[in-house]
């Protein structure tokens, strides 16, 4: 059987096909839309969607089966929300932590479980045990020094007695007395200046009980395993908006000294789809403008737009029903067949319509025509559609299921749009014909264009010689971000939220976890851990129980000694205004001239840069009150209230909480609660190890490193760095497989229909370049690959495709050279179908997504590289190959 043969019955094939469809176009429509709704109807009805990115990786890969067994043993870590708690004191930060934690602890059917271990009452009880025996000691001295102020308060607080006993404090150190008054001095300072100021800013007596200096912010964890609806896009947008809702309630608002912030993987998850799909809806309208204007230049018709914008949908849907059909849901990954299935599936539309066109300018009726663009785009179609959904099948054999079911669903979708292309657009023609026309000045002009690199033929193969080696070059600097943070939206709360807590890596969000079988493990993974350079420090089981608990005992117990039984009276705040303005200011101006005379007499003593700071302060206090007293009483009143209120109000609660503290006893491994050692120790008699970086693992390079090393002590390691980093090299790797399957998929399927090396060749070139320019400019864009980028990847390999086998088929059938190739509807098609595709995705760069934005600046980098591989280096390659075969000849 001959080439011309087998060209001619398929010609006949597929010209009777469109010349079918035209003649009985009413029930070829009607029959497409039947099955369209039908198909439609059951998708809206059976179509899940499913966001669990972690499950979009095969369970076969060894990193998936340790996190899965993980999640067997510590079900609470998986699947949370963060919640940070910011606050100007710690008392703050533990009193609002409190309350949202009871809230949530009370509301166990939306919040299954709810860990505040800070304020565990294990902890509030033993937490002195933690800490160290100078601690201790250091914390036992500043109790001493504090007692006489705390218990005077006590008895009667209000800021006379505290401006009076620290008057006092100020004549002993005046006296030579040693008094560690520094502490006290500069919170007071800064409490009075953060007034002067307009704002509050406690007093926190926990911090200076303990001989530390306040620090601006404090911050309280609270773990949350919200009930996720995985049927809901936004499966954790119910629990969010109720924490969101009880925060507003209890009085912690953006303007409130206590704020709530929330992060943690659920809700980074929950803004990275929301941030998605409205940059996609942003972006969507924009699209659909710029290329609702491309096809009216390309069509120069409203009926033709039509046809184009109807089959699309119509394809679309069907679509949608077979990946209901064999998937049953999509994902992530899956859910961007729509996009992919946009790009490709104009493409079809357009270059059936521009021959249609051409060929009517022969004075043919439109049945003549459309017999002819049958016969002459049906092969053309059916070899692009196979060769493209060769491309996309060759993803289901990889290990990241996500992609494997986009290929299953996009390669179907090729087919689904070639039969629309060929059964619904003929028909279509009857009702909406292509207008008859003299070629406009758009297409002159674009002729032009195209022919402009024939008369620049060398400069076309140098310049493409050195892109080669410059792409060359580049191509071992092409690298993968593994860090999903940098995909979402950058402004969004959980993202700023986490990325601050990742600076801090004491307590770094993003921490290894080790399993291990038997107890007596944990002490060596633990000291082998701990000599690695790229670990801060390693938590486990064995940290629940500190050691020289008799010598702290001893030191607790002297504590409780010092402080004595210290309670405070609701009543005696109550009466807190007991003393006048008058007096009230009397006690500060006495404070104030002690100081005066305590920097006077000793301008060398260590406490003396705290003194001077505290009279300034005090100076301005007095200033103001000075003001207020003549503008208004009122105003004065309510300063010296609301600084009191700042100074002392926090006392109680700090001394409640020491005095429990103070009723610390010895504990054991056995008598830990279970509340603290299920949270180390599983039912399936598993001990966790929490492993934590020395760096900043934001960044990728130490991501590896640390993930690396901890490997290199235990192969099984888990959590959020393992699993980025390693999902991040399995895609990688699925792309490579992949990519080298569609390869040669697509390299049989072509010298199979085209049965020819030289025009197999012809039509891999185009493809090959563009796909080593992309990769080049990756580079030099500082654009690396990511998780959603990377599916760019198929579609560039389905449009280089195509548009290169358009070209080369149109050579081959018709003979044209490149004079007359170029001024062909096959060129002009590319040229818009490209067009229509650049617009369209070019618009996701404007996306908040930034893995949105990401996936539409490669897209549009790689679209034009592929349009000038194309259209500018294919055709010159053609008339090189045609005066070769004319010089043999």
């Amino acid at each position: 059987m001959s080439v011309i043969s087998a060209h001619s019955r398929s010609y006949r094939i597929f010209a009777r096909w469109a010349e079918f469809c035209y003649q009985n176009a009413i029930g070829v429509i009607l029959f497409v839309l039947v099955l369209t709704v039908l198909s439609t109807v059951y998708t809206v009805n059976n179509l899940g969607v499913h966001t669990d990115t972690t499950d979009m990786l095969s369970e076969d890969v060894p990193f998936r089966a340790n996190h899965i067994r993980y999640k067997q043993s510590f079900s609470q870590y998986e699947d949370t929300l963060l919640l940070v708690l910011d606050a100007p004191t710690p008392e703050q930060a533990h009193a609002a932590a409190k309350r949202i934690a009871t809230y949530l602890q009370q509301n166990n059917t939306q919040f299954p479980n709810t860990y505040y271990l800070s304020g565990d009452p294990f902890f509030e009880q033993n937490g002195l045990f933690f800490k160290s025996i100078p601690e201790l000691g250091r914390i036992t001295d500043h109790l001493a020094t504090a007692q006489p102020l705390v218990a005077r308060i006590a008895e009667n607080p209000t800021l006379y007695t505290f401006s009076s006993i620290l008057t006092e404090a100020i004549d002993e150190l005046r006296a030579g007395r040693t008094l560690e008054l520094e502490p006290v001095m500069n919170g007071v300072s800064a409490t009075i200046d953060a007034q002067l100021a307009g704002k509050s800013r406690a007093l926190s007596w926990q911090v200076l009980l303990s001989g530390e200096a306040q620090k601006a912010s404090y911050q309280e964890f609270i773990v949350v395993k919200p009930e996720l609806d995985y049927s809901q896009i936004f499966a954790a947008e119910e629990p969010i908006k109720l924490i969101r809702a009880a925060a507003q309630d209890m009085g912690l608002t953006a303007d409130a000294a206590e704020k709530l912030r929330i992060t943690g993987e659920v809700a980074l998850a929950h803004d990275e789809l929301n941030s998605a799909m409205h940059g996609a809806q942003d972006a969507g309208l924009l699209a659909l403008v710029m290329v609702a204007g491309v096809l009216f230049i390309a069509l120069r018709s409203a009926g033709a737009m039509l046809t184009v914008i109807l089959s699309l949908i119509l394809g679309l849907l069907l679509t949608a029903a077979f990946a209901t059909v064999a998937v049953g849901y999509l994902n992530l990954i899956s859910i961007a067949f729509a996009v992919l299935y946009i790009g490709l599936g104009v493409d079809y539309a357009i270059h059936f319509l521009l021959r249609h066109e051409e060929l009517r300018k022969h004075s043919q009726s439109v049945a003549e025509a459309l017999y002819k663009t049958g016969g002459d785009m049906g092969q053309s179609l059916l070899i692009c559609a196979i060769t493209t959904a060769i491309g996309f099948y060759a993803f289901m054999p990889t290990t990241y299921r996500g992609v494997a079911e986009l290929g299953l669903i996009s390669g179907t979708g090729m087919m689904i749009s070639f039969l629309i292309t060929m059964t619904l657009i003929p028909a279509l023609q009857r009702f909406l014909p292509m207008r008859i026309g003299s070629s406009p000045t758009s297409i002159t002009s674009i002729n032009r264009i195209l022919d402009l690199p024939r008369h620049f033929r060398k400069s076309v193969y140098a310049l493409t010689t050195i892109a080669i080696l410059v792409s060359a070059v580049t191509l071992p600097h092409i690298r993968f971000d593994y860090n999903l943070l940098n995909m979402n939206n950058p402004h969004a709360e959980s993202v700023l939220t986490f990325q601050e807590l990742l600076k801090n890596t004491e307590d770094s969000p993003w921490h290894i976890d080790i399993l291990v079988d038997q107890f007596q493990e944990t002490e060596s993974v633990v000291q082998r851990l701990k000599a690695l350079p790229e670990v801060d420090k390693v938590i486990s089981i064995l940290d629940l129980v500190p050691q020289e608990q008799a010598e702290k005992s001893l030191l607790i117990e002297e504590m409780a000694l010092t402080l004595g039984p210290i309670s405070f009276s609701p009543a005696a705040f109550q009466q807190a205004n007991r003393h006048t303005v008058a007096q009230q200011r009397m006690a500060l101006e006495k404070l104030n001239h002690a100081l005066t005379q305590f920097i006077a007499e000793q301008p060398d003593h260590s406490a003396i840069a705290s003194a001077r700071i505290l009279r300034s302060s005090l100076s301005d206090l007095l200033a103001r009150l000075d003001k207020d007293a003549l503008d208004n009483v009122q105003a004065e009143e309510r300063l010296l209230s609301t600084l009191s209120k700042d100074l002392i109000g926090l006392l109680p609660e700090s001394i409640e909480r020491l005095q429990r503290a103070l009723e610390a006893k010895p504990f054991t491994q056995e008598t830990l609660p279970t509340t603290i050692s299920t949270h180390w120790h599983s039912h399936d008699d598993a001990y966790r190890i929490a492993v934590y970086p020395s760096e900043n693992i934001d960044d990728n390079d130490a991501l590896r490193r640390f993930v690396h090393a901890v490997q290199s002590v235990v192969p099984s390691a888990t959590g959020a760095p393992v699993i980025s980093l390693e999902a991040g090299e399995a895609v990688v790797d699925a792309f490579i497989h992949a990519f080298s399957l569609a390869l040669l998929g697509v390299i049989l399927a072509l010298w199979i229909m085209l049965r020819s090396i030289t025009a197999t060749a012809l039509v891999l070139i185009p493809l090959l370049l563009a796909t080593l320019f992309t990769g080049a400019c990756t580079v030099l864009l500082g654009l690396p690959f990511n998780f959603a980028n990377i599916i760019a990847l198929p579609l560039l390999l389905g449009i280089g495709i195509d548009s290169s086998l358009h070209m080369v088929h149109r050579s081959r059938n018709t003979g044209a050279v490149y004079e007359n190739l170029l001024h062909t509807s096959t060129a002009r098609a590319i040229y818009y179908s490209a067009l229509t595709t650049l617009v369209g995705f070019g618009s996701l760069v404007f996306s908040t997504h930034q893995g949105t934005a990401g996936m539409g600046l490669l897209l549009t980098v790689g679209l034009f590289l592929t349009l000038v591989c194309v259209l500018i280096i294919l055709p010159v390659l053609l008339q090189s190959s045609s005066k070769k075969k004319a010089n043999v000849a």
